[in-house]
């Protein structure tokens, strides 16, 4: 919500300050998201006086001015067509930065001819598009003025973040209310701030308007103004609309726009001569089409409200008027419509067309039921002071919501609930202020526009914060005496050992969103849930796999020059048990691409990412996580999600699956435009065992006496055996001696006969009280060409 401090003071009478004004907004839970002052960027702009106006020498399309700008002439090279001897003008001095493109004003020779500053046109100070000659201004406007005064700019904007439950802060009389509560003023009454507006005559009957749709909107006021005369607004609503970023397009058109931002309330005016018969707020029918004004076509279907004539649909309900039946520059006869838009029935119609508007951010918030008639009579005042014309009387379809809501409330419960203690008789100051009424026995009447008032707390939030969100005291919990006891979940103590494991091993930490667009979640199968209310199209399904994420993490990264991208993740996937309940899974995801090793003169080409790494990188966090890593088997390919003959998995058994690990498939990778190799794992934390509690304190560690010894072995497999079969023989041959077992050699070739391969490896053995004799060395060695035999494999000679 943007507004200015001009704007704010025609109906807050203060004398705070701009800086009192912004801390008291942040104090009050309406926070400030910047302040920008339209006048320091045209430091160094002043009126001038174009003195004389020769040709230049050597362009024909340029001319040689010699400028006033107050402080005597100057020379300046102008190739504006309209410049000329007596046009008074904007001059930018030597040191002066253009806002429209950043360049600081220098004293230059432009084809040979000295040239100091320059005369500006409107869209160079940026305040318009106009860009065909000079800025002209009034014969009478004082030179050597600077611009920013003369044009009354020097107005600071203020922006603020207002959230979802403050529908009142969405005009700047709901602020002024506000800052008026905290004690920065007085709320000027509305009738003083619009005393300036002709009063109203409405003579003849109202516009024929109706209600069909109660549902959606339960309220339709309108009236007529005929006899208008519509054109460009005058320059005080044209700055006032451009300078919260709004575009002026015509009075009648920024009349609607200034009610709703200075009032929060959304009106829309129509063209009568595009109306045939009366105008109607009904359901659409299905398959209606409207075209918009943002030039766009919407197919609209019967949950949607819409605003009728005989011929068919002029407007989107409470979001976006319609693009034949708004207000002309030829437009004489106007309907002003003033409804009230019920705002569930807004947020749906919203979502599903994915259309946004300042109307909607209104309307679907709540605006005012009580405002409609006051609401009508300013805008038909605006109407008729800058447009003409003779107003009719106002017609008034359907009811507003207006019944108030009376809350029973105890001042005790600000100290109870909030921990601040403010007096009774503050606190009914403070509700009265802004606009609420309290009885002598604390029942509270909640105004019109505050419909996200339901109970006491809220109340003693209203208090608080006027109070002051600052004076709130920060009161330390009681505690225990003594050591406090861990309270960190199993879960959470392994989620902290993952991530510190994965940081210590070059890891980057990734934080996504845990929603994911329809088109990423297809790449790796779907998901099972999917989101009624997104907030964004693009993060619309709860993610069934973190790699769709870091994938597009991994995107972001390579597009930015990141030649070696290692990512991972520690979140949840989401998804539907057969029963139809929710299932959340821990899981950690990693995404490996582009360069494991750069080039170099030892290692030559740059080298990238495999599925060993990947594997590497699954053990070392599943060990980090507590799982059995010793026992874990490979099985397989990882799925869909890999490529297959490059992936594989770690488990326990043929079901409990702990990883999946590998090549991404080249067409996944391809989907999230990723070049080169790029290697992923998911582990899945919730899948490891957990271990049965023996108390808080481990056993003793008590190193071996004597040195281990190792052995090497070598066996003739069947290409068929996975290494990680064979180690896992070799290391039961003999459970208690052999600590460790580990394949160190692959070859096939020369010496090895066809469809088989020699995989060779090193056994540790560790001795326990005395060394082992030469038969102990034996009776294992023994045991171990026996176990590598069950698989088919003899010992290498």
């Amino acid at each position: 919500m943007k507004f200015t401090l001009g704007w704010l003071k025609e109906h807050l009478e203060t004398e705070a300050s701009l800086e009192t004004i912004l801390a008291a907004l942040n104090d009050i839970g309406l926070e400030v998201e910047g302040v920008e002052n339209p006048a320091e960027k045209l430091e160094g702009f002043f009126v001038a006086k174009v003195l004389t106006a020769d040709p230049h020498p050597q362009a024909d399309k340029l001319q040689v001015l010699t400028v006033d700008a107050g402080n005597g002439a100057l020379q300046v090279v102008c190739g504006a067509p309209n410049a000329r001897a007596g046009l008074i003008g904007v001059f930018g001095v030597e040191g002066a930065t253009v806002p429209a493109n950043g360049m600081v004003l220098r004293k230059a020779a432009i084809r040979g001819v000295e040239s100091n500053g320059m005369m500006c046109s409107t869209r160079e100070l940026e305040l318009g598009e106009d860009h065909d000659g000079i800025i002209e201004l009034p014969a009478d406007a004082p030179v050597g003025t600077k611009f920013a005064d003369y044009a009354r700019l020097d107005d600071p904007v203020i922006d603020l973040s207002i959230t979802p439950n403050r529908q009142d802060c969405m005009g700047v009389r709901g602020i002024a209310r506000d800052l008026a509560a905290k004690g920065l003023g007085r709320l000027r009454p509305l009738d003083e701030v619009v005393a300036h507006l002709p009063a109203l005559a409405p003579q003849g009957a109202g516009p024929d308007v109706r209600v069909e749709d109660e549902e959606g909107c339960p309220a339709f006021y309108a009236r007529a103004v005929r006899g208008v005369k519509n054109g460009p607004s005058p320059e005080w609503l044209q700055q006032r609309l451009q300078a919260v970023g709004q575009k002026p397009i015509s009075a009648l058109v920024d009349i609607t726009n200034f009610v709703m931002l200075g009032l929060g309330r959304p009106l829309h005016v129509y063209d009568m001569a595009s109306l045939r018969g009366a105008l109607v707020a009904r359901k659409a029918r299905a398959g209606e089409e409207v075209l918009a004004l943002n030039g766009k076509s919407y197919t609209l279907d019967p949950t949607m409200t819409v605003i009728a004539d005989e011929v068919g649909a002029h407007d989107i309900g409470g979001i976006m008027g319609g693009e034949h039946s708004g207000a002309q520059d030829g437009t004489t006869d106007v309907l002003i419509e003033c409804a009230w838009f019920t705002p569930e029935s807004i947020a749906r119609t919203g979502q599903k067309l994915n259309l946004t508007s300042d109307a909607r951010a209104r309307f679907e918030r709540g605006v005012d039921p009580a405002f409609l008639d006051e609401g009508l009579d300013i805008a038909t005042r605006l109407v008729v002071a800058l447009c003409g014309g003779s107003p009719s009387e106002a017609t008034r379809a359907g009811r507003p919501p207006v019944e108030r809501k009376i809350v029973a409330y105890d001042p005790a419960r600000c100290l109870s609930l909030a921990g601040v203690d403010v007096s009774a008789d503050a606190q009914k100051a403070i509700l009265e202020k802004l606009g609420f009424a309290v009885a002598a026995d604390w029942s509270v009447t909640v105004p019109s526009w505050r419909r996200d008032i339901d109970g006491p707390a809220d109340l003693v939030e209203e208090v608080v914060r006027i109070h002051g969100l600052a004076n709130v005291p920060s009161t330390p919990l009681p505690r225990a005496p003594g050591v406090a006891k861990p309270i960190a979940t199993p879960e959470q103590l392994m989620e902290r050992r993952v991530r510190r494991m994965a940081a210590s091993r070059g890891l980057n930490e990734a934080i996504n969103w845990s929603f994911i667009s329809e088109k990423e979640a297809e790449t790796v199968g779907g998901g099972d849930w999917t989101l009624a209310n997104p907030i964004s199209e693009d993060l619309k399904v709860m993610r069934p796999s973190l790699l769709p994420g870091l994938l597009s993490a991994a995107r972001r990264n390579a597009d930015r020059g990141a030649p070696s991208i290692r990512l991972f993740e520690v979140g949840r996937r989401y998804f539907r048990r057969a029963d139809g309940s929710s299932d959340e899974r821990l899981t950690v995801g990693i995404v490996l691409a582009g360069d494991r090793t750069p080039r170099g003169w030892a290692t030559g080409k740059a080298q990238p990412f495999t599925a060993y790494d990947a594997k590497a990188e699954a053990l070392a966090l599943l060990a980090a996580a507590g799982a059995p890593v010793a026992n874990l088997q490979m099985m397989g390919e990882a799925g869909a999600s890999f490529h297959p003959g490059q992936s594989g998995t770690l488990r326990l058994g043929p079901k409990a699956v702990l990883a999946e690990y590998g090549v991404l498939h080249p067409a996944l990778a391809k989907r999230f435009d990723l070049s080169g190799t790029v290697v992923a794992v998911q582990i899945f934390l919730d899948a490891i065992p957990q271990k049965r509690r023996s108390g808080f304190m481990r056993a003793p560690y008590a190193p071996p006496a004597l040195q281990s010894v190792t052995r090497d072995f070598a066996f003739l497999v069947p290409e068929g055996v996975e290494g990680d079969a064979l180690v896992r023989a070799v290391r039961g041959a003999d459970k208690k001696a052999i600590v460790d077992a580990r394949l160190f050699d692959v070859f096939t070739g020369a010496g090895v006969e066809p469809g088989m391969k020699s995989l060779a490896v090193e056994v540790t053995l560790q001795p326990g009280e005395k060394s082992f004799t030469e038969e102990e060395l034996s009776a294992i060695s023994a045991a171990v060409v026996k176990a590598a035999g069950k698989l088919g494999g003899t010992l290498r000679g």
